[in-house]
């Protein structure tokens, strides 16, 4: 079970195999947190899972838990087993524990590269700029009086003209550039249309678009299909937290 607001260095291949040949029970990812009161924490003794609690007000540990676990199907038993915590919610931590209690192999994992919890824009950003910094150049787009600086991707189909676009960043395939800046730890999704405008260290989703920008947009997550422009006017800064299919107008 991989909750879908976690990002992890690497992946889990290799703690999928490590699973599937070892068998515990359970296997669960930690990582180290300094604000461990915010997440299902675990403790351990001997190396072995003794307890977890969900967002403890006096953690004993640092060790929160990532969104990430295996199990074996006696997980549905546990989950059958439990009651709904204060917030009404069957809590995973509790389920967990209660393979705990009934003495069974719930082996810990403890995270030694990055892990991002992406439910806020400030994380996604954070997440963007770790998967950006592991970018190698490859330029496969169309270039027409353009540059590129730095570890930058433009994928198959994306047409750059009279643009700067500085690294690390991607271009995804069909996206439309033209008389645009695009600053480092920007991601731009596919079919997505930049016109005089300046955007950096943000993301844009598929088919997304922003023309005649004065300011620099920056800091910012567009979901699919949302379009920005301005009227002439004076330049300002911009930072936006947009839905899918949404449309700003700025005055």
């Amino acid at each position: 079970m991989y909750l879908g607001d976690n990002l992890l260095q690497g992946g889990i291949g290799d703690l999928v195999a490590a699973f599937t040949d070892n068998r515990p029970d359970a296997l669960i990812l930690l990582t180290q947190v300094s604000d461990p009161e915010n997440y299902g924490v675990a403790e351990l003794r001997d190396g072995a899972v003794v307890r977890l609690v969900e967002k403890p007000p006096e953690p004993r540990t640092d060790l929160a838990l990532v969104g990430v676990y295996m199990f074996t199907a006696a997980v549905h038993t546990a989950a059958r087993a439990i009651s709904p915590s204060g917030r009404g919610e069957l809590e995973i931590t509790d389920a967990i524990q209660h393979l705990v209690d009934q003495g069974m192999r719930v082996e810990p994992h403890v995270v030694r590269g990055w892990w991002k919890d992406t439910g806020r824009l400030e994380d996604m950003l954070a997440a963007n700029r770790l998967v950006l910094d592991t970018v190698q150049t490859q330029l496969d787009g169309e270039f027409v009086d353009s540059r590129v600086d730095g570890r930058v991707v433009i994928e198959r189909g994306a047409r750059l003209e009279r643009c700067t676009v500085r690294g690390p960043a991607i271009i995804g395939a069909g996206a439309s550039l033209t008389d645009c800046y695009v600053g480092p730890y920007t991601a731009i999704g596919e079919q997505c249309e930049i016109r005089n405008a300046e955007v950096e260290h943000s993301i844009l989703l598929a088919g997304s678009s922003v023309h005649d920008l004065q300011g620099r947009m920056e800091s910012s997550l567009l979901g699919r299909n949302v379009k920005i422009g301005r009227d002439h006017r004076q330049p300002r800064a911009y930072r936006f937290l947009v839905g899918d299919n949404s449309e700003i107008g700025i005055l």
